[in-house]
């Protein structure tokens, strides 16, 4: 890929990025993903706190715990992902500052979800000690982006069963929230890919 292809793909990158940030943004307001997603999984252990000892309130917390750990899970390899990226040389400088700001989004997502955990009186999933990623296969600018697409496809997909199955409806409303994030990433790297962002009116 030349450099001039490059430098365009990385302007489309970064205009793409900025631009469905101003439309969320004005939409939701500016600190509604952050704040509300904190403050939802912050407290949604309250009541199960409260709750009596019952085996059928425990089965429920413990399932949540699972829920998110697995949450949890995702979003390390994901960060281990965007750091290989980041370290990979192949991407021009205005691609790898996305790609470390959407590395710090996951690391957010992180420490916000292992929180609910620890509330939840659980024990939240650390990072693998290696990935099997398809390092080999990662030769130029546009493998790292096809390849971050995926996972942030899987993480859409994964937050999307994740909702309906949550006994505390708060951790659904925080995963909503962060899938919207997931989903953001997900179209801007179709659209540096020169793929339809959003191909279609409903997610399958």
């Amino acid at each position: 890929m030349s450099s001039q292809t490059n430098q365009k793909q990385a302007s489309l990158f970064t205009e793409t990025l900025l631009q469905s940030r101003r439309n969320f943004l004005r939409k939701a307001g500016a600190s509604t993903f952050s704040a509300t997603t904190v403050a939802l999984l912050a407290g949604c252990s309250t009541k199960l706190a409260m709750a009596d000892s019952g085996s059928s309130a425990n089965a429920s917390v413990k399932q949540d715990i699972r829920i998110l750990n697995t949450a949890i899970g995702a979003e390390h390899e994901a960060v281990a992902a965007y750091q290989l990226g980041a370290e990979s040389g192949l991407l021009v400088p205005d691609v790898l500052k996305v790609a470390v700001k959407f590395q710090g989004h996951h690391k957010e997502h992180i420490d916000a979800l292992s929180a609910a955990v620890t509330k939840l009186g659980g024990h939240a999933a650390a990072a693998k000690p290696k990935y099997n990623f398809p390092v080999s296969k990662l030769k130029k600018q546009k493998d790292v982006l096809e390849f971050a697409a995926g996972l942030e496809r899987g993480a859409v997909s994964a937050y999307v069963g994740a909702i309906p199955v949550f006994d505390n409806r708060d951790l659904s409303a925080a995963a909503a929230s962060i899938l919207a994030d997931e989903a953001m990433h997900w179209a801007v790297l179709r659209n540096a890919l020169g793929l339809d962002p959003v191909p279609e009116a409903f997610y399958s």
